[in-house]
Protein backbone atom coordinates (compact mmCIF):
# COMPACT_ATOMS: atom_id res chain seq x y z
CA UNK A 1 0.00 0.00 0.00
CA UNK A 2 1.39 3.36 -1.07
CA UNK A 3 0.56 5.90 1.63
CA UNK A 4 3.17 8.55 0.86
CA UNK A 5 0.49 10.76 -0.67
CA UNK A 6 -1.63 10.72 2.51
CA UNK A 7 -1.31 13.37 5.20
CA UNK A 8 -1.08 12.37 8.86
CA UNK A 9 -4.61 13.69 9.44
CA UNK A 10 -5.89 11.51 6.58
CA UNK A 11 -4.22 8.43 8.02
CA UNK A 12 -5.62 9.21 11.47
CA UNK A 13 -9.11 9.40 9.98
CA UNK A 14 -8.65 6.06 8.17
CA UNK A 15 -7.54 4.38 11.41
CA UNK A 16 -10.55 5.82 13.22
CA UNK A 17 -12.84 4.53 10.47
CA UNK A 18 -11.31 1.06 10.70
CA UNK A 19 -10.75 0.71 6.91
CA UNK A 20 -8.06 -1.86 5.97
CA UNK A 21 -6.37 -1.23 9.31
CA UNK A 22 -3.90 -4.13 9.26
CA UNK A 23 -2.53 -3.34 5.83
CA UNK A 24 -2.55 0.36 6.62
CA UNK A 25 -0.64 -0.12 9.88
CA UNK A 26 1.97 -2.27 8.15
CA UNK A 27 2.52 0.47 5.59
CA UNK A 28 2.62 3.18 8.26
CA UNK A 29 5.34 1.34 10.21
CA UNK A 30 7.52 1.40 7.11
CA UNK A 31 6.76 5.00 6.18
CA UNK A 32 9.71 7.40 5.99
CA UNK A 33 7.86 10.01 8.08
CA UNK A 34 8.50 9.84 11.83
CA UNK A 35 5.04 11.32 12.53
CA UNK A 36 3.36 8.50 10.63
CA UNK A 37 5.35 5.79 12.42
CA UNK A 38 4.53 7.42 15.77
CA UNK A 39 0.85 7.49 14.87
CA UNK A 40 0.90 3.77 14.09
CA UNK A 41 2.62 3.00 17.38
CA UNK A 42 0.17 5.15 19.35
CA UNK A 43 -2.77 3.46 17.64
CA UNK A 44 -1.46 0.01 18.62
CA UNK A 45 -0.87 1.07 22.23
CA UNK A 46 -4.43 2.34 22.43
CA UNK A 47 -5.79 -0.91 21.01
CA UNK A 48 -3.78 -2.90 23.55
CA UNK A 49 -5.20 -0.76 26.37
CA UNK A 50 -8.74 -1.20 25.06
CA UNK A 51 -8.32 -4.98 24.85
CA UNK A 52 -6.90 -5.13 28.37
CA UNK A 53 -9.87 -3.14 29.66
CA UNK A 54 -12.31 -5.39 27.82
CA UNK A 55 -10.65 -8.42 29.41
CA UNK A 56 -10.75 -6.81 32.85
CA UNK A 57 -14.49 -6.13 32.63
CA UNK A 58 -15.15 -9.60 31.18
CA UNK A 59 -13.34 -11.11 34.17
CA UNK A 60 -15.83 -9.30 36.44
CA UNK A 61 -18.54 -11.65 35.15
CA UNK A 62 -16.98 -14.69 36.85
CA UNK A 63 -19.56 -14.59 39.67
CA UNK A 64 -22.46 -14.08 37.24
CA UNK A 65 -21.20 -16.93 35.06
CA UNK A 66 -21.85 -19.43 37.84
CA UNK A 67 -25.54 -18.52 37.56
CA UNK A 68 -25.54 -18.19 33.76
CA UNK A 69 -24.31 -21.79 33.62
CA UNK A 70 -27.44 -22.80 35.54
CA UNK A 71 -29.68 -21.04 33.03
CA UNK A 72 -30.22 -18.07 35.36
CA UNK A 73 -29.59 -14.99 33.22
CA UNK A 74 -31.33 -12.25 35.22
CA UNK A 75 -28.66 -11.83 37.89
CA UNK A 76 -29.13 -8.74 40.05
CA UNK A 77 -26.19 -7.00 41.66
CA UNK A 78 -26.95 -4.96 44.79
CA UNK A 79 -24.87 -2.24 46.42
CA UNK A 80 -25.30 0.86 48.55
CA UNK A 81 -23.88 4.34 48.89
CA UNK A 82 -23.94 6.48 52.00
CA UNK A 83 -23.65 4.20 55.02
CA UNK A 84 -20.87 6.32 56.51
CA UNK A 85 -22.09 9.95 56.21
CA UNK A 86 -23.76 11.73 59.12
CA UNK A 87 -26.37 13.35 56.88
CA UNK A 88 -28.74 12.33 54.13
CA UNK A 89 -30.13 8.93 53.19
CA UNK A 90 -28.40 5.68 52.40
CA UNK A 91 -29.07 4.84 48.75
CA UNK A 92 -29.41 1.24 47.59
CA UNK A 93 -29.45 0.07 43.99
CA UNK A 94 -30.13 -3.24 42.27
CA UNK A 95 -29.08 -3.75 38.65
CA UNK A 96 -29.54 -6.61 36.19
CA UNK A 97 -27.11 -6.42 33.27
CA UNK A 98 -27.32 -8.29 29.97
CA UNK A 99 -24.95 -11.28 30.17
CA UNK A 100 -21.37 -10.25 29.40
CA UNK A 101 -22.44 -6.67 28.68
CA UNK A 102 -19.42 -4.68 27.55
CA UNK A 103 -18.81 -1.45 29.42
CA UNK A 104 -15.27 -0.08 29.44
CA UNK A 105 -14.50 1.66 32.72
CA UNK A 106 -17.05 -0.28 34.77
CA UNK A 107 -15.70 -0.64 38.29
CA UNK A 108 -16.36 -0.04 41.97
CA UNK A 109 -17.76 3.51 42.03
CA UNK A 110 -15.08 4.61 44.53
CA UNK A 111 -12.42 3.88 41.90
CA UNK A 112 -14.15 5.87 39.13
CA UNK A 113 -13.76 9.66 38.73
CA UNK A 114 -17.04 11.64 39.08
CA UNK A 115 -17.28 12.65 35.39
CA UNK A 116 -16.77 9.03 34.32
CA UNK A 117 -19.33 7.87 36.89
CA UNK A 118 -21.92 10.13 35.28
CA UNK A 119 -21.23 8.63 31.85
CA UNK A 120 -21.42 5.09 33.23
CA UNK A 121 -24.66 5.96 35.03
CA UNK A 122 -26.24 7.06 31.74
CA UNK A 123 -25.05 3.93 29.93
CA UNK A 124 -26.29 1.60 32.68
CA UNK A 125 -29.68 3.32 32.84
CA UNK A 126 -30.04 3.09 29.06
CA UNK A 127 -28.85 -0.47 28.52
CA UNK A 128 -29.43 -2.52 31.69
CA UNK A 129 -32.17 -5.13 31.75
CA UNK A 130 -33.56 -3.54 34.92
CA UNK A 131 -32.54 -0.94 37.49
CA UNK A 132 -34.06 -0.19 40.89
CA UNK A 133 -32.82 2.45 43.32
CA UNK A 134 -34.32 3.23 46.72
CA UNK A 135 -33.45 5.64 49.51
CA UNK A 136 -33.63 4.96 53.21
CA UNK A 137 -34.01 8.34 54.88
CA UNK A 138 -32.13 9.65 57.88
CA UNK A 139 -35.32 9.06 59.92
CA UNK A 140 -35.44 5.39 58.92
CA UNK A 141 -31.73 5.09 59.69
CA UNK A 142 -32.31 6.56 63.14
CA UNK A 143 -35.24 4.22 63.78
CA UNK A 144 -33.69 0.98 62.48
CA UNK A 145 -29.93 1.73 62.72
CA UNK A 146 -27.77 2.05 59.61
CA UNK A 147 -27.14 -1.68 59.19
CA UNK A 148 -30.78 -2.72 59.24
CA UNK A 149 -31.92 0.30 57.22
CA UNK A 150 -29.40 -0.66 54.53
CA UNK A 151 -30.50 -4.28 54.64
CA UNK A 152 -34.16 -3.29 54.25
CA UNK A 153 -33.15 -1.04 51.36
CA UNK A 154 -31.50 -3.98 49.64
CA UNK A 155 -34.63 -6.10 49.92
CA UNK A 156 -36.72 -3.18 48.65
CA UNK A 157 -34.37 -2.57 45.73
CA UNK A 158 -34.38 -6.16 44.49
CA UNK A 159 -38.16 -6.38 44.94
CA UNK A 160 -38.53 -3.16 42.96
CA UNK A 161 -36.89 -4.49 39.81
CA UNK A 162 -39.23 -4.40 36.80
CA UNK A 163 -37.71 -7.71 35.67
CA UNK A 164 -37.61 -10.20 38.55
CA UNK A 165 -34.16 -11.34 39.61
CA UNK A 166 -33.46 -15.05 39.15
CA UNK A 167 -30.32 -14.79 41.30
CA UNK A 168 -28.69 -12.08 43.40
CA UNK A 169 -25.14 -10.98 44.11
CA UNK A 170 -24.80 -8.51 46.97
CA UNK A 171 -21.87 -6.50 48.26
CA UNK A 172 -20.88 -7.84 51.68
CA UNK A 173 -24.29 -7.95 53.38
CA UNK A 174 -26.06 -11.32 53.79
CA UNK A 175 -29.68 -11.32 52.60
CA UNK A 176 -30.91 -14.60 54.00
CA UNK A 177 -34.61 -13.91 53.35
CA UNK A 178 -34.19 -13.88 49.58
CA UNK A 179 -36.04 -16.76 47.94
CA UNK A 180 -33.78 -16.91 44.86
CA UNK A 181 -30.17 -18.16 44.77
CA UNK A 182 -27.89 -15.49 46.20
CA UNK A 183 -24.34 -14.84 47.30
CA UNK A 184 -22.72 -12.19 49.46
CA UNK A 185 -19.30 -11.03 48.27
CA UNK A 186 -16.80 -9.06 50.33
CA UNK A 187 -15.58 -6.21 48.11
CA UNK A 188 -18.18 -7.38 45.63
CA UNK A 189 -18.17 -4.04 43.80
CA UNK A 190 -14.67 -4.89 42.57
CA UNK A 191 -15.47 -8.55 41.82
CA UNK A 192 -18.85 -8.47 40.09
CA UNK A 193 -19.93 -6.40 37.08
CA UNK A 194 -23.53 -6.33 38.33
CA UNK A 195 -22.56 -5.12 41.81
CA UNK A 196 -20.20 -2.55 40.29
CA UNK A 197 -23.06 -1.24 38.14
CA UNK A 198 -25.28 -1.03 41.23
CA UNK A 199 -22.55 0.87 43.08
CA UNK A 200 -22.41 3.42 40.24
CA UNK A 201 -26.19 3.92 40.26
CA UNK A 202 -26.35 4.26 44.05
CA UNK A 203 -23.37 6.61 44.27
CA UNK A 204 -24.41 8.95 41.43
CA UNK A 205 -28.03 9.06 42.62
CA UNK A 206 -27.00 9.90 46.17
CA UNK A 207 -24.40 12.48 45.15
CA UNK A 208 -26.95 14.27 42.99
CA UNK A 209 -29.43 14.28 45.85
CA UNK A 210 -26.83 15.77 48.22
CA UNK A 211 -26.16 18.52 45.68
CA UNK A 212 -29.88 19.33 45.80
CA UNK A 213 -29.79 19.35 49.61
CA UNK A 214 -26.88 21.78 49.38
CA UNK A 215 -29.21 24.28 47.75
CA UNK A 216 -31.65 23.92 50.63
CA UNK A 217 -29.01 23.97 53.38
CA UNK A 218 -26.07 25.83 51.79
CA UNK A 219 -24.24 26.51 55.05
CA UNK A 220 -23.18 22.86 55.47
CA UNK A 221 -21.35 22.23 52.17
CA UNK A 222 -23.24 19.04 51.28
CA UNK A 223 -22.34 19.41 47.60
CA UNK A 224 -18.68 19.11 48.55
CA UNK A 225 -18.52 16.40 51.24
CA UNK A 226 -21.86 14.65 50.58
CA UNK A 227 -22.57 14.40 54.32
CA UNK A 228 -19.30 12.83 55.45
CA UNK A 229 -17.80 14.34 58.59
CA UNK A 230 -15.02 16.35 57.02
CA UNK A 231 -13.38 19.31 58.79
CA UNK A 232 -15.64 21.62 56.77
CA UNK A 233 -18.74 19.71 57.86
CA UNK A 234 -17.71 19.61 61.51
CA UNK A 235 -17.11 23.35 61.54
CA UNK A 236 -20.57 23.96 60.06
CA UNK A 237 -22.15 21.66 62.65
CA UNK A 238 -20.47 23.54 65.48
CA UNK A 239 -21.61 26.87 64.07
CA UNK A 240 -25.15 26.05 62.93
CA UNK A 241 -26.05 22.82 64.71
CA UNK A 242 -27.73 19.90 62.91
CA UNK A 243 -30.30 20.41 60.17
CA UNK A 244 -33.31 18.17 59.36
CA UNK A 245 -31.31 15.72 57.19
CA UNK A 246 -28.66 15.00 59.84
CA UNK A 247 -28.80 11.51 61.33
CA UNK A 248 -29.70 11.89 65.01
CA UNK A 249 -28.29 8.45 65.87
CA UNK A 250 -24.82 9.40 64.57
CA UNK A 251 -22.20 11.25 66.58
CA UNK A 252 -21.60 14.12 67.08
CA UNK A 253 -25.22 14.92 66.12
CA UNK A 254 -26.54 12.56 68.80
CA UNK A 255 -24.70 14.43 71.54
CA UNK A 256 -25.61 17.80 70.06
CA UNK A 257 -29.32 16.98 70.00
CA UNK A 258 -29.13 15.57 73.54
CA UNK A 259 -27.41 18.74 74.73
CA UNK A 260 -30.12 20.92 73.19
CA UNK A 261 -32.88 18.95 74.88
CA UNK A 262 -31.36 19.09 78.35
Amino acid sequence: MDIEKFRVADLKAQLAAGDDVQELLAAMKEDSRVSVRKLAAAYMRQKIREEAERERVLHMYAQETAYYNQGLYHVAGIDEAGRGPAAGPVMVAAVILPPYWECPGLNDSKKVPPAKRDLLYDKIMAEAVAVSCVAKSEKEIDELDIYHATMQGMYDAVNGLAVPAEAVLVDAMPLRELTVPHKSLVHGDALSASIAAASIIAKVTRDRLMVEYDKKYPQYGFAVHKGYLTKMHMEALREYGPCPIHRRSFEPIKSMVKGLSE
